[in-house]
């Protein structure tokens, strides 16, 4: 019998994902088989069309559960940290998305899971950074971000005018598509294709990256994480660029506007299973070469 470390599990799916609903139905039994307290996510739970299933809405989930198994890609895992992060409530991914950097579960080794429940997995801590959208003294938008915040162009694509600066010093003024302000997990995702490095996720440290700049000499910049970096968005600028968090919100940034971002002092908890092999994650995602063969 499984003696579980975690008293309710809460699971939450992206349930327009081809096979989602599948692995859904596989999770709840396989946890009821084990005993497992859970509660489904409301808007998962009506898509089972199961009225005995017990759930919890989305805003209530990090007050019910101590663990959150989610179902889905690595934005399914985005949008659940943004629902649970500041109620320190672990998370653990079941892939059934395209790459997977976050969610380490495979459908088929839901075993694993039992092995996570008695308390054997790893804990890893990953940093959020948050965004403020100042003009005149007021405040136009905030939100987080554990991948990236984002300057991009508005509907339109067009030069951005703005200035960078580091802990109030002027780094640089840029004339480009927008930037990339990016975390160590975010490193893997737009940043990567915006020709950023990969930061490991154990660093703390920030990557802002240049988008299509105007001068070819702008490169990337790896900075220390605890830095405040501001962006001043010029009155140059005929168009309004806008900001986005992890691509979940949009914040328009008129000409004058300031945009802090700054670490966000509460971390997501991830968790792994005990064989998890960050550089594996990295070879069989990016399909780097694999190791060679060879006899002494």
């Amino acid at each position: 019998m499984t003696v579980s470390q975690f008293k309710m599990v809460g699971i939450m799916g992206r349930v327009k994902n081809p096979g989602v609903i599948e692995t859904l139905k596989a999770l709840i039994h396989y946890l009821e088989q084990l005993n497992q307290a859970i509660c489904i996510e409301a808007e998962t739970a009506a898509t089972l069309h199961d009225i005995a299933l017990p759930h919890v809405a989305r805003d209530e989930l990090g007050k019910k559960c101590d663990l959150l198994i989610v179902i889905g890609g690595d934005g399914s895992l985005l949008h659940a940290a943004h629902t649970v992060v500041n109620n320190n409530v672990p998370i653990l991914g079941v892939n059934r998305g395209r790459l997977g950097f976050l969610t380490d579960i495979h459908p088929t080794e839901l075993e694993k899971i039992r092995t996570i429940l008695e308390g054997d997995y790893l804990l890893e801590k990953r940093f959020l950074i948050t965004a403020t959208v100042e003009l005149h003294g007021n405040i136009l938008g905030q939100s987080d971000a554990l991948n990236e915040v984002a300057l991009i162009p508005d509907l339109v694509p067009h030069m951005n005018e703005f200035e960078i600066y580091i802990d109030d010093r002027f780094v640089c003024s840029q004339d480009s598509d927008g930037v990339i302000v990016a975390t160590p997990t975010g490193s893997t995702a737009y940043a990567l294709s915006g020709g950023g490095p990969i930061l490991h996720p154990q660093l703390d440290a920030i990557v802002i990256v240049p988008m299509f700049p105007h001068t070819l000499s702008l490169r990337p910049i790896v900075i220390e994480g605890n830095h405040r970096i501001t962006i001043v968005i010029t009155p140059n600028n005929t168009a309004i660029p806008r900001l986005t968090c992890d691509g979940q919100a949009f914040i328009n940034t008129p000409p004058g506007s300031r945009i802090t971002i700054c670490k966000k002092p509460q971390q997501l908890h991830l968790i792994h299973p005990s064989d998890y092999n960050y550089y594996e994650t990295l070879r069989s995602k990016l399909h780097w070469g694999h190791k060679l063969q060879y006899t002494e």
